[in-house]
């Protein structure tokens, strides 16, 4: 029989059983990378894009180690927004199913906008394991319902977000009152200097793991330009929805506003249109996830926050309304599509004031490719580089020009229409420049 590749790490039996039902036959370079150290019990910051198996890399090994016997919290993990802290708890459930039936898990999932007495009713057996967002844990640990202080691992998952979102404070006060020395897990996408005395605080020597990815986006992601052109953008966008014609599509903007103005515009003119955005009520977006599962929109607007804390299946398509200023963010948002092995189109609607954003995305690895929509039709137009370059050209020729020009008329003395005369002499200089480039060609 064929030894699954997760088998050498020495996981238990149900574990591994676990790993064969997910359909997992061989690690992620990450997964590669934390799983061993996890089990040793090392601290540790790891660093990866989306969809790398990040959320397994810590899963495994945590329950791994859990004792189901023993109804005491053993371990934390936080994320910074309800969706994603779900997504995990689902991921854990999974796992959780199995455990020895004489020796259940007690798996708990704690987050806002639910009824926190009905969640502390409930405490009188402590689970073994916690998942949630740090202000309700917090809450529930300071009302003595949640007893932290058995608990020797921490996870914080997107500290970066948390950090953005005003979470660390929250995470630290229940961090405080855990096992004397805890194992902690930090993941995140950057390191802002403003996060490093927290991990001091609570990590000596940590061990690093940076996953560069091959490149810089997933393989099977088509990155489209698409000019504004002086064009309505409303509309713009309005067309390439159509055009796209997508099983589901995120349209990204950068403010609750702007995500807000563009759902209105595209509903008015017909199209099945959801929203996710921090001003939603806790109960509007349990309510729009589950309208987004049973595919009653075709299309989502959302903001950054969307592409960091919520899994949503079956993305087609990614259409930047606007280029993020994080262009960390972009990795970010075109990650929602091509998962679990299919493809996906990431297409961006841009003006000349992007020129910058997209040299350096470009950088980081992205390859685009130039389209325009004529007439209903797709059109392969040229590069912006091409166009770019050729302007650097044509900018190179005229400063030659005028530095041939200018030397011609360094002796001689200024006569009357010398203006008139030293202009035609530059367009000469050019002509000549342009003739003996079409030659060359």
């Amino acid at each position: 029989m064929k030894q699954n590749n997760f088998e050498r790490f020495q996981l238990n039996d149900y574990i591994i059983d676990a790993v064969k039902s997910l359909g997992f036959d061989k690690p992620t370079e990450i997964q590669e990378r934390v799983l061993p150290s996890v089990l040793k019990g090392t601290s540790l910051i790891g660093q990866s894009q989306t969809g790398t198996g990040k959320t397994h890399s810590y899963l495994l090994p945590i329950m791994n180690k859990l004792d189901a016997s023993k109804d005491e919290v053993q371990a934390i993990i936080s994320a910074p927004t309800r969706e994603l802290a779900n997504q995990i708890y689902k991921e854990a459930l999974k796992i959780a199913e199995h455990f020895p039936k004489e020796n259940p898990l007690n798996v708990r999932c704690y987050i806002g906008g639910t009824d926190k007495q009905r969640v502390i009713d409930k405490l009188k057996s402590q689970p073994q394991l916690v998942i949630g967002t740090p202000g309700r844990i917090k809450d529930l640990v300071e009302d003595g319902a949640l007893q932290v202080f058995s608990a020797t691992v921490l996870v914080v998952d997107e500290a970066d977000l948390m950090l953005d979102m005003g979470f660390i404070e929250d995470v630290d006060k229940f961090a405080s009152r855990m096992a004397q020395h805890i194992q902690m897990l930090v993941f995140s996408a950057t390191i802002p200097e403003k996060l490093k005395p927290f991990l001091k605080k609570y990590m000596e020597n940590p061990k690093h793991v940076h996953v560069d990815p091959k490149q810089a986006t997933a393989v099977n992601i088509e990155h489209v330009l698409v000019p504004l052109r002086h064009r309505d953008k409303i509309q713009l966008l309005h067309d390439l929805a159509v055009q796209y014609n997508p099983y589901l599509a995120i349209i990204f903007t950068n403010t609750k506003k702007m995500a807000d103005k563009v759902a209105d515009a595209l509903i008015e003119k017909g199209l099945r249109v959801g929203r996710i955005h921090g001003d939603l009520s806790p109960r509007d977006r349990k309510k729009m996830m589950k309208q987004i599962n049973s595919l009653d929109y075709q299309y989502i607007v959302a903001t950054d926050l969307a592409a960091r804390g919520i899994d949503i299946e079956g993305v087609s398509h990614i259409i930047n309304y606007e280029l993020p200023s994080d262009l960390d963010f972009y990795i970010h948002r075109t990650g929602r599509t091509a998962r679990a092995g299919y493809s996906g189109i990431a297409a961006t609607i841009y003006d000349i004031s992007d020129e910058d954003a997209l040299n350096r995305l470009e950088k980081m690895g992205v390859v685009f490719k130039d389209v325009d929509l004529q007439n209903g039709e797709w059109m392969e137009i040229d590069e912006r580089n091409k166009r770019k370059n050729r302007k650097r050209q044509e900018s190179s020729i005229d400063t030659k020009a005028k530095s041939l020009a200018s030397t011609n008329k360094k002796h001689a003395k200024v006569k009357p229409g010398y203006k008139k005369k030293f202009q035609r002499q530059v367009e000469d200089i050019k002509k000549r420049e342009r003739r003996l480039k079409n030659k060359s060609k």
